[in-house]
């Protein structure tokens, strides 16, 4: 088995290399919320990858429907094993078993993770929004809510707002992602959307160039939808410690403004793909500061507006 130390860094390695946005905006975790958002994250990426045969999301590895159906069982087993406590000799499993242990996770949580990824491996059609936003909850939503109970959040209304970040994130993906899903055979934009635009609802019309004004004009549709969702994720910050409301607030600001910059940008935006550099970044955890001070010394005692009628899960 791995040393605790060795289980740490494998996991902090794996945020360098996987995801700049979650792992500056995780500098302002408390060091124990930190490490654990690490291990989780670990976790989360490792079986990402496993399924998308990539390299902390990056590269493309062709991998055969029998081989990924394969891994989706093994993640299955091992995910089962660890939360029930057994050795786990792989360090991405060992951190999530302590991660869980940790913050008595419920098994439908992770399972509901690769239950997601499951959908993958099926090459699920989304026909709907309501279809969309159930693929989101299952490899967003409750990876928000996984986050944070590890931020000690219990109450279900703030569990909600951390799902509905979650799903704003995915949204966001979706969105800025749609072209190269869609160059490796996979939509996640709601079928019905696209044929309301003059467009097939398939792989193929939504890779092709001549198509990439009617694309954009659906995916700027989808960022319209999760704006609400980052609307209601700013009011479940009072029911966090006043550094993970830190972190998430200018997670949540950089998460938007790739939004924004796709809708900004046009039909021609998925040339490169779409980052938001360091001083926009900066300037935007200045924000997300500034919002954790408003959320924790004026909203703190106030009863949170309530939710506006979105999609949920949790």
């Amino acid at each position: 088995m791995a040393t605790a130390d060795a289980i740490l860094e494998a996991s902090r390695v794996s945020i360098v290399k996987g995801s700049k946005s979650f792992r500056s905006a995780s500098r302002l975790f408390d060091p124990e919320v930190r490490e654990d958002a690490w291990l989780l994250y670990a976790w989360c990426r490792a079986c990402d990858d496993a399924i998308d045969g990539q390299d902390h999301g990056h590269g493309h590895e062709e991998i055969t429907p029998e081989e990924q159906r394969r891994r989706l069982e093994d993640l299955y087993d091992q995910t089962r094993r660890a939360l029930a406590g057994e050795p786990m000799a792989d360090p991405t499993f060992a951190a999530f078993q302590r991660v869980a242990q940790r913050h008595h996770l419920p098994e439908r949580w992770p399972l509901d993770l690769i239950d997601g990824f499951a959908m993958d491996v099926d090459h699920r059609q989304y026909r709907t929004i309501d279809d969309v936003m159930a693929y989101c909850w299952h490899v967003a939503g409750v990876v928000g809510v996984m986050m944070a109970r590890v931020m000690g959040a219990s109450d279900p209304e703030v569990l909600r707002r951390a799902q509905d970040l979650g799903l704003a994130f995915q949204l966001t993906n979706i969105a800025r992602d749609v072209v190269e899903d869609a160059e490796n055979g996979r939509v996640y934009l709601p079928a019905d959307w696209l044929v309301e635009a003059g467009l097939k609802p398939t792989a193929d019309a939504v890779a092709d160039p001549a198509n990439r004004a009617r694309v954009h004009a659906v995916t700027t549709r989808l960022l319209k939808l999760a704006e609400p969702y980052y609307d209601s994720a700013r009011d479940g910050l009072r029911g966090l410690p006043f550094r993970s409301s830190m972190a998430i607030a200018a997670a949540r600001g950089v998460y938007r403004e790739i939004g924004r910059k796709v809708r900004r940008r046009g039909p021609g935006v998925w040339a490169r793909r779409v980052v938001v550099r360091k001083p926009m970044k900066l300037w935007l955890f200045g924000r997300g500061f500034l919002i954790a001070i408003w959320t924790q010394a004026l909203d703190k005692g106030r009863v949170p507006p309530p939710r506006a009628a979105l999609w949920t899960r949790v």
